[in-house]
């Protein structure tokens, strides 16, 4: 039974990939084909469709790659580079990791706080909540570079100032959804444990946190992918050096538009896994819990 559900996943995921594919090479060559007769028609030169199709997937700087030159500038910028070249994406995404893995402990940590606070204190509901949904409506691209500035202004550079972006993104989701889940407590276990003259830090951690904990980790799969995002970001109107955001701003500056969009699927690749380890250790929670899991 298994085996059949695992074949027909399979199936589906290939026929979408094939489809996907498709799609992809028919628009490239449609893109491609009209920038290169506006190039010819430029240069005053004769050609036919036959001379333009054939010539569609070998434009040096295509307005949109077909799969295969993504795949072959992968292969370069991964296999044939050395790690700690500046021109390896496993280099740059090294980089952007370090800043996202700790804009997402400090996102996590400061979202937790703030539900512990809102949760326990009215008046602190009451006067900090507004503004913790207010700040994410503030355009993340219109305060990055002024975060940079200012703590580069007080010699704190590196890796702090692009994480301090991805914890103003990352501290959200956390906050929200710990504040659901504080207060998703049984109310007749509240009242079991008072009568038992239960402490109120006894009650959180016996009952309250452990209610949380599934919110908690629903809130980390979102918490880490837009912290991997505000990384990115923070690397593109700072002129930063290393980062998969500077080998998209270098790709946009050159028009290389191979190497845009290798950077966007090692981004999108690197989400994936931060995403998916989080799921492991909710998984592993689960089970330590008693509950079934979806793997």
């Amino acid at each position: 039974m298994k085996s059949n559900t695992w074949t027909k996943k399979a199936f589906s995921l290939i026929s979408l990939l094939i489809i996907v594919l498709a799609i992809w090479y028919l628009v490239a060559l449609v893109m491609n084909s009209n920038q290169l007769i506006n190039n010819l028609e430029r240069k005053k030169q004769e050609w036919s469709y036959l001379q333009v199709f054939s010539q569609a997937y070998e434009v040096k700087r295509p307005m949109l790659p077909a799969p295969h030159q993504v795949a072959q500038e992968l292969s370069r910028s991964i296999l044939d580079k050395p790690i700690t070249s500046k021109r390896s994406l496993i280099y740059h995404a090294q980089i952007t990791l370090n800043s996202t893995l700790l804009g997402f402990v400090f996102g996590s940590i400061l979202g937790i706080l703030i539900a512990i606070g809102i949760v326990h204190n009215k008046t602190l509901e009451a006067s900090l909540m507004p503004w913790v949904i207010a700040s994410q409506t503030i355009p993340i691209l219109a305060i990055a570079p002024i975060i940079v500035v200012v703590l580069g202004a007080i010699n704190i550079t590196g890796v702090v100032p692009k994480a301090i972006i991805s914890m103003y993104l990352s501290f959200f989701p956390v906050t929200i959804a710990m504040v659901k889940g504080l207060r998703s407590s049984d109310r007749l276990l509240e009242e079991l444990m008072h009568t038992y003259s239960a402490t109120s830090k006894e009650i959180f951690w016996k009952l309250r946190w452990y209610s949380a904990q599934p919110y908690l980790f629903a809130s980390l799969k979102v918490a880490i992918a837009v912290a991997l995002v505000g990384a990115i970001v923070a690397e593109l109107p700072t002129g930063a050096q290393g980062g998969l955001g500077s080998r998209l701003l270098s790709g946009s500056y050159y028009g290389q538009t191979e190497q845009i969009w290798v950077a966007l699927i090692v981004a999108t690749t690197l989400g994936s896994l931060l995403v998916w380890l989080v799921g492991l250790a909710e998984n592993a929670l689960l089970r330590r819990r008693g509950e079934s899991t979806n793997a």
